[in-house]
């Protein structure tokens, strides 16, 4: 494998000037990336697709790379202490590293973002093999998270250069799962319109939702979210920051379990839930259970939808609805031993939003988790 670092160049976009075509891949650092794969291909309905270690010329690390049809995780570990990754392991357990954007034109993405204040972690770098190439760059944002910019139109290969082919005897099914709807972050106190400011100069984001503690609050707790969107709306990340409440939200429980700010939950989406949730539940996946009141009155309140109640009911599947249908969701519980990353199962019907109707049962269920483990 070739790497190349690439000279800066004069950019002459005048519109958007980071045009995302969507999210590439998401990159968890872990502590056992072999038994993360073999977990998220068994409860999830993963693929084999690559692997990158010292067989291909990795020393200090090794990423297995699966997917399921336009989802791919890359699961990252290092082969020895006292580096960034195990220092990253070591101060927030497992968790996302990597949101990776897929562009047309990697290096004009970093000097758009770098010149606007975006501060820098991967300067423009070709990687070559016999498949073609791949160009990379990158910046930092809230916590020690980073986005990727992914140019592969020049690649033929199973992933990018410096992986092979992963194929494995073991194929579990897979269980509907299509692609990032949304990457939620959690950021610290007073800290979301700083990061929606970065998202919006940077970046070129708009802010399409907010909502205030008197939008997402209990008794108890309460929190503040903005949703920015790129210009096509490919890549959409709501950010979140907690809000003065009479306990300890679950953004504050994120924020001291994970030793700073980062990636709250991952949203993916699906065109049929039911099935979806019936299968990841099957396999072992834990969700949020909701009381059975919740499901007396939401009809009431959505109106008429396509699926019947009982099943949805039977496996806590939230409803909302927006001017322009409405849309399902489920929420796991937290997938590591600290409780910080969990996903997001949702279906759109139309509707564009984030389900603010569901955020009070939503919330609450939360507190009962917390409560459980002694930090509400």
């Amino acid at each position: 494998m070739e790497t190349t670092t690439l000279q800066s160049s004069t950019s002459n976009s005048k519109t958007d000037f980071l045009p995302l075509q969507g999210t590439d891949y998401v990159e968890f650092y872990v502590g056992n990336a072999k038994q993360a794969a073999h977990f998220y291909k068994t409860a999830f309905g993963f693929q084999s697709l690559a692997y990158a270690g010292p067989e291909t010329g990795m020393k200090d690390k090794v990423s297995y790379v699966i997917r399921q049809n336009k989802l791919t995780f890359v699961l990252t570990t290092p082969l020895k202490s006292g580096n960034a990754i195990a220092d990253h392991i070591y101060k927030h357990g497992d968790g996302v590293k990597v949101l990776a954007l897929k562009v047309d034109d990697a290096k004009n993405a970093y000097e758009e973002t770098t010149k606007r204040g975006g501060r820098p972690y991967l300067e423009p770098t070709v990687l070559k093999d016999d498949n073609g190439e791949v160009v990379l760059s990158g910046i930092h944002t809230y916590g020690d998270t980073v986005h990727i910019f992914v140019e592969r139109k020049n690649y033929k290969g199973v992933f990018m250069p410096g992986f092979r082919e992963w194929k494995s005897n073991y194929n579990p099914a897979e269980t509907g799962l299509l692609y990032v709807d949304h990457c939620v972050g959690n950021v610290g106190w007073n800290q979301m319109n700083p990061w929606v400011k970065f998202y919006e100069e940077v970046m070129g984001f708009r802010n399409i939702l907010s909502f205030d503690d008197k939008d997402i609050s209990t008794e108890y707790s309460a929190l503040m979210s903005k949703v920015m969107s790129n210009g096509n709306g490919y890549v959409k990340f709501p950010i979140n920051e907690p809000a003065e409440g009479k306990k300890k939200s679950q953004v504050e429980e994120y924020l001291d379990f994970y030793n700073g700010e980062g990636v709250q939950h991952v949203a993916i989406a699906t065109n049929d839930i039911v099935h979806t949730v019936t299968e990841l539940q099957n396999r072992g996946v834990e969700f949020l259970s909701i009381p059975a009141s919740y499901y007396e009155t939401v009809l009431e309140r959505v109106g008429k939808i396509d699926e019947d109640l009982e099943p949805l009911q039977k496996l806590g599947v939230l409803i909302d609805r927006d001017e322009e249908g409405y849309l399902l969701q489920i929420f796991s519980k937290p997938l590591e031993d600290r409780p910080t990353l969990f996903f997001e199962i949702i279906q759109r019907k139309g509707a564009r939003s984030f389900g603010k109707g569901n955020f009070k049962a939503l919330f609450e269920a939360l507190e009962r988790e917390q409560d459980a483990r002694g930090n509400l």
